[in-house]
């Protein structure tokens, strides 16, 4: 829910709204600068520690959930929030209806209503602090309007030791190794240090993580590897012996194109050139 939630104090912000469907209950509230992947890693990550793994996420059909407009060519339907979800055993239903998320959007109606008051009665004007009130906000909501469920039973799975939320909850992409075991990602050259024969690893398949604070891991087989970034060395100028410093230099000047306006392709006067200066008065016969 986008909106001016702290009353122009500071700047308008997105808060991402976990609500559960069967008790009204808020199980996550998050103060972000818009919708993208890293706010709602950072988001579903704390939801997941807080109660444990769900059966099923209910959302619209934002990019961050579901393949809108597939790449030509591509059969890829996981986005990348979609890939941890699958890892987790989480799956994602999209609504196909404005009325389909009525319970999530008539909660956003309050919370513009009645958030903003409690942040401003506490003096609270940026999102640090606004993210440190929200779970005291939350356990007075869900105390005074969460309702009892028809079943008791609660379909939330605790984290295994094996889930692991910090690569989890990464931007994930696959590189080939080239023949110097080298991988370029975002316009860097990474250069893989393994003590292993290099030729055991060309054109291996290697997994490129990138975390909200833009570090990046490589995984191979699940494993971290250890690499070093690398980084063009500057174009030297050519060393020239003293005894051809002549002929260097003679190359060079007719190596060089003047530009097309430059007065050498304008040609040189001539009796006949138009660009001579001739007198006004008469003509030839005079």
């Amino acid at each position: 829910s986008q909106h001016d939630w702290f009353e122009g104090r500071a700047a308008e912000c997105t808060l991402l709204v976990f609500i559960d469907d069967a008790t009204g209950k808020l199980g996550q509230l998050l103060f972000v600068e818009s919708e993208s992947f890293f706010s709602y890693c950072r988001g579903t990550e704390g939801y997941l520690t807080r109660h444990g793994k769900p059966g099923a996420f209910y959302s619209d059909k934002h990019s961050v959930f579901r393949v809108n407009q597939p790449s030509a060519g591509s059969s890829e339907t996981l986005t990348q929030f979609g890939r941890p979800m699958q890892e987790l055993d989480i799956q994602i239903i999209c609504a196909n209806t404005p009325q389909a998320k009525g319970r999530v959007e008539r909660v956003n109606q309050t919370l513009q209503d009645r958030l903003p008051k409690e942040l401003r009665l506490r003096g609270i004007s940026d999102w640090q602090a606004g993210n440190a009130f929200l779970p005291e906000f939350m356990a007075d909501f869900n105390r005074r309007f969460a309702i009892q469920p028809r079943s008791q039973h609660d379909a939330h799975r605790p984290l295994s030791p094996k889930d692991n939320p910090a690569r989890l909850f990464t931007w994930q992409e696959t590189r080939i190794l080239s023949k110097n075991l080298t991988l370029q990602f975002n316009k860097v050259v990474y250069q893989i240090q393994t003590e292993r024969p290099s030729y055991a690893m060309r054109k291996a398949a290697v997994t490129v993580c990138l975390d909200d604070q833009g570090n990046i891991t490589l995984l191979y087989k699940g494993k971290p590897l250890n690499y070093t970034v690398f980084h063009q060395q500057a174009k030297q100028s050519e060393v020239v012996q003293s005894k051809l410093i002549d002929q260097a230099i003679l190359n060079q000047s007719k190596a060089h194109k003047p530009a097309p306006n430059h007065p050498w392709r304008n040609g040189f006067a001539t009796p006949l050139s138009k660009s001579r200066d001739f007198p006004l008065q008469g003509d030839i016969s005079t």
